[in-house]
Order: structure tokens, then C-alpha cells, then sequence
């Protein structure tokens, strides 16, 4: 009798840690940023880049910013021209840093970037600024040769290098802390001027 009630219990006590786990595992998520589409396309003084992200930070950073702990976003894009040859060259390179941080007297996210501020009612407001670029000038006029292929390559990442000193190294060890994202490369091909005109 004493055998199958250990065995029993064994197996109620194995069912309630799996419970908790899976319940803690609700609680917080790693979030992750994901490109959803970009395109380089030609403007009146070079190009212009646009493109849009899926930003998802996770319920940890969610509640970090909420706290007043600021989070630093790059977004990096590169232009290289392919040579069979040699390396390939960087015609162009680009790189933004935001700053998003929640203001608990005002009760606003506050959205930095070069010396521009924007305040947000939500954070989803601020989030979705971030994630969309419209028209940003990535390469000067004659700067891409016609009939030619690049390399482009675009990523919006979590600067963890930026969070406070205690938080770096919980981001190290604690996947909660942790924003996967991925980086998008894509082939531009430059049209000959009389295509273009």
C-alpha cells in the first residue's frame, strides 16, 4: 500500500511543478524585434530608406521601462557593393539611436532620437514609432552606380550595453532580459539612368 502512495504523490507533486513552471513561463517572455518588410528606393537627393519591425519586448522590459529604467534601441543599416574580387566595399552606412523612458510624473514615455523628443500616452505608441521608418535619406545622389547589385542589410536591436550596470548582468544570465532580432539582407539592384527617367 505504502508503494503506491509515494508513487502516487510522486506523480501529483511532478503534475504541480509542471504547473508552475508553465505558469511562470506565462509571466514573463524574452520578447524579440523582427523585420517585417524594407525597401530602398530612390528619392530626390540619393535614397531613401523605409521599412517596419514587429517589436515585442517582453513582459520583464515591459515593466523595466514602466519603472523608469530607460532602454536604448540601434537601428543599423548597411549598403555594400558586391566585388567577386575583393571584400565588398560599404558605399553606405547608417546608424539611429533611440531612447525610450517612462516619466512617472508626467505618466508618458518620452522617445528620444538625435536631438528630437516625442512624449507617448502609451508605450504601444512609442513602440510603434520605433518600428516604422519612413523616407530616411541612406545615400547621397550618384553614390550608387546604375546597372550595378548591392548588399543591403537592416537591423533594429536592444542596446543591452546601455542598461544600468545590475541589469547588464541579469540580462546576461536571465533570458527574460533577453530581445532576439534578426537582421534583414536583401539584393538591390541600381537601374540605369534611362530606366529611372
Amino acid at each position: 500500500m505504502m508503494v503506491s502512495i509515494t508513487r502516487c504523490c510522486r506523480s501529483w507533486l511532478e503534475r504541480l511543478l509542471i504547473i508552475i513552471v508553465l505558469a511562470g513561463a506565462g509571466l514573463a517572455h524574452a520578447g524579440s524585434i523582427e523585420p517585417v518588410h524594407a525597401a530602398l528606393k530612390p528619392g530626390e537627393d540619393g535614397h531613401v530608406l523605409s521599412a517596419e519591425f514587429s517589436i515585442d519586448l517582453g513582459s520583464r522590459l515591459e515593466e523595466a521601462v514602466a519603472r523608469g529604467v530607460p532602454l536604448y534601441f540601434n537601428l543599423e543599416f548597411t549598403l555594400e557593393h558586391n566585388r567577386w574580387y575583393w571584400l565588398n566595399e560599404q558605399v553606405a552606412s547608417i546608424t539611429i539611436t533611440y531612447r525610450l523612458a517612462y516619466n512617472a510624473l508626467t505618466r508618458q514615455y518620452r522617445l528620444s532620437f538625435g536631438g528630437l523628443h516625442q512624449s507617448f500616452t502609451t508605450l504601444g505608441e512609442a513602440l510603434r514609432v520605433i518600428s516604422r521608418v519612413s523616407a530616411l535619406p541612406v545615400a547621397d545622389k550618384g553614390v550608387l552606380k546604375s546597372g550595378e547589385i548591392y548588399a543591403a542589410a537592416l537591423r533594429l536591436s536592444l542596446d543591452r550595453n546601455q542598461l544600468p550596470k545590475p541589469l547588464q548582468v541579469d540580462a546576461i544570465a536571465n533570458s527574460d532580459w533577453q530581445v532576439s532580432s534578426k537582421a534583414l539582407r536583401w539584393q538591390f539592384y541600381q537601374q540605369p539612368e534611362s530606366v529611372i527617367k
